[in-house]
């Protein structure tokens, strides 16, 4: 057998020690994890637990094995959201397939998991935006993945909205652009398979009775259209609008959550043409700067809701000391008198589904409410007790077990 495995190295030590000469199926129990929700696949696939990480192996033909770590390990490399590919073992005993390693996502749902949780109240179109955000952005990176679809996405929660990765690149191919009618097609394939997805969870009973899993289907094509058009267009405008325009342009692109790479600027006596170069990579500005100052890491719309707390706080620092208070010393402050207490006071999410960034942007969220009710700030200290009172107690797994596989 031989095994090609990612930096860092120590990552793979205690997987090398798997029977790796066995076909998953007949893995002994122990060595696996169950991983509930976490939707259907046509190919074995197995987790496990090491390091304190926890793994995808998935059985698939070797050429396709390579092929697929290849395109992901360039996914990771270029920052698009997509799983985080280990390595793989080929030449395994009696012909059979190679077995490709990915990190399993942290703190990520399948779109099963969603519908079915009594806790997940997330409409069909909150769900179908991340995934024509993904769609786009790897399409603007020359991607066409050809089996987008949300048995092969995989949800995180970032800030209350959700954020959405690739995570099968077994059919997908990169090229240094699409063409329209490429991008079009992946974009059809893709209403299909979302049309068959919740046509079986509506079969299930898991879909609430009021929607059409075709009509929903059919508006994807639409929202990804209106989407590209948004992110792609070159504007043209009046020589004098020139400043407020381009600043009003990138302004849009970051709310729909798009990084900026380069700006084009053509003048002429006609007036001015704007064309804009995204970064298709997940947004990254308020995530570094949020590591800058605290050490955590956590995901763009989460960074900007806990930089806005953090901002909050100086403030407040500066107000009651009549002095001005550096970035970096508040940001120490912040974590350890604010983050810190309020994420140890609430329990670890038993699902694994929530981080504690997300956790601790409920609870802002929870104060805001409980402070609009009350005509007044309560404070953290109230929140915190009236979080732990009407929203931790919520269920979190859905009735009647696992829905899926």
């Amino acid at each position: 057998m031989r095994y090609l495995f990612r930096p860092p190295a120590g990552d793979a030590a205690e997987l090398l020690a798997l029977p790796w000469e066995l076909p998953l199926e007949s893995w002994d129990p122990a060595l696996l994890l169950e991983v509930p929700q976490r939707g259907i696949s046509r190919h074995v696939v197995r987790f496990v637990s090491c390091d304190g990480f926890v793994y995808a192996l998935k059985e698939i033909a070797e050429s396709l094995a390579r092929r697929e770590y290849s395109l992901l390990s360039g996914f990771e490399d270029d920052g698009l959201p997509a799983v985080s590919v280990l390595g793989l073992c080929v030449d395994r005993p009696g012909d059979q397939q190679a077995i490709l390693v990915t990190r399993y996502l942290e703190y990520s749902m399948s779109y099963r998991y969603l519908f079915s949780s009594p806790r997940m109240e997330h409409s069909v179109e909150r769900l179908l935006d991340p995934l024509v955000e993904l769609l786009v952005r790897l399409h603007l990176a020359g991607i066409y993945w050809g089996d987008c679809s949300l048995s092969n996405t995989l949800f995180r929660l970032d800030a209350g909205n959700l954020a959405a990765y690739l995570v099968d690149a077994e059919t997908a191919e990169r090229h240094s652009s699409l063409s329209r009618a490429r991008r079009e097609y992946d974009v059809e394939m893709a209403a299909e398979k979302v049309a068959g997805e919740l046509m079986d969870l509506a079969a299930g009973g898991v879909l609430p009775v009021e929607i059409d899993p075709i009509e929903v289907a059919e508006g994807l094509p639409v929202r990804y259209a209106a989407l590209w058009d948004e992110v792609t267009y070159e504007d043209l405008f009046r020589l004098d609008e020139q400043r407020y325009r381009v600043a009003e342009r990138l302004r849009r692109l970051n709310d729909l959550g798009f990084d900026v790479g380069e700006v084009e600027l053509v003048t002429s006596a006609e007036g001015a043409r704007l064309r804009v170069d995204l970064r298709v990579a997940e947004p990254g500005q308020q995530r570094r700067e949020l590591f800058r100052l605290t050490g955590l890491e956590v995901q763009e719309g989460q960074a900007r809701r806990l930089l806005n707390d953090l901002r909050s706080f100086r403030a407040y620092l500066e107000q009651r000391d009549g002095k001005p208070v550096a970035e970096t010393t508040a940001g120490h402050y912040w974590l350890n008198e604010v983050y810190r207490p309020v994420v140890e006071a609430i329990p670890p999410d038993p699902t694994g589904r929530r981080a504690p960034a997300e956790i601790f942007h409920e609870v802002l969220e929870h104060r805001w409410l409980v402070s609009e009710r009350a005509g007044r700030d309560v404070g953290t200290t109230a929140a915190v007790r009236s979080y732990l009172e009407n929203v931790a107690a919520l269920p979190d797994e859905p009735d009647g077990g696992v829905v899926g596989e």
